[in-house]
């Protein structure tokens, strides 16, 4: 398989390494400044680059008929526009905001746990969340996931806000500290007792081999999916 690589940053480094051991070949690393490429020498495209970008790296993929799973946050507002560019141009294209298969089954085990607190109004819910200092965007694309899954499955929560309390809202604190890959924390407290749930990477290799085992799938299909196609879960 032929993979191009728009972001080459660490990520986009640590995904270069894990495809290569894979298999495949990387024919192009793309990085934020570069415009003047072909696309269309690969495969499928592996999008983690910067929010300003990603947008326009996954439209010159849909364009091309090029399938691209992007991991990219902070661009969600364009979202919708590209699962229309996508079928309109019939393509393939997934995003998350994780793709480590720990995380995807801790996406599941949150709403399993938002469902079954919503009849217990005693709990306040709260989540924290730490990254790297080179994170761009606050709070991760992760926490917010996290948080809209349990508004979706929680009648109690309709909002989440950062650093702040609300009434029905989820407080998210963001953290940087140097050299943390990604951890994040959701706890239930009420006056007698907390329940807390938690995902700790320890390196990005989780990240970068969910992302190339997405690039795996998504090849020859057709359509808008999400790491849940991916694993089959949920």
């Amino acid at each position: 398989m032929k993979i191009a690589l728009l972001g080459y940053g660490k990520m986009g480094k640590t995904i270069e390494q894990i495809a290569l051991k894979r298999g495949h070949d990387v024919v192009l690393t793309i990085d934020k400044d570069d415009h003047d490429y072909d696309i269309t020498k690969a495969d499928v495209a592996i999008d983690f680059s910067i929010p300003t970008v990603a947008f326009n790296n996954i439209s010159n993929c849909l364009t091309n008929n090029v399938p691209v799973v992007s991991g990219t946050t902070g661009w969600l507002n364009k979202y919708d526009d590209a699962v229309a560019l996508c079928k309109e141009n019939k393509g393939a294209f997934i995003y998350a905001s994780n793709y480590s298969l720990g995380v995807n089954i801790f996406f599941e085990l949150n709403k399993t746990l938002a469902k079954m607190m919503s009849s217990l109004k005693q709990y306040n819910v709260s989540m924290e969340e730490i990254h790297h200092t080179q994170k761009l965007d606050a709070p991760s694309g992760t926490a917010i996931s996290l948080a809209n899954d349990i508004i979706s499955n929680n009648e109690n929560f309709n909002e989440w806000k950062l650093d702040q309390n609300g009434e029905s809202a989820i407080p998210i604190v963001a953290k940087r500290i140097a050299d943390v890959p990604g951890t994040h924390t959701v706890t239930y407290q009420s006056e007698v007792d907390t329940i807390t749930i938690e995902h700790e990477a320890h390196n990005r290799q989780g990240f970068a081999l969910g992302a190339v085992i997405a690039a795996e799938w998504i090849v020859g299909k057709t359509g808008v999916f999400s790491m849940k196609d991916v694993l089959n879960i949920g």
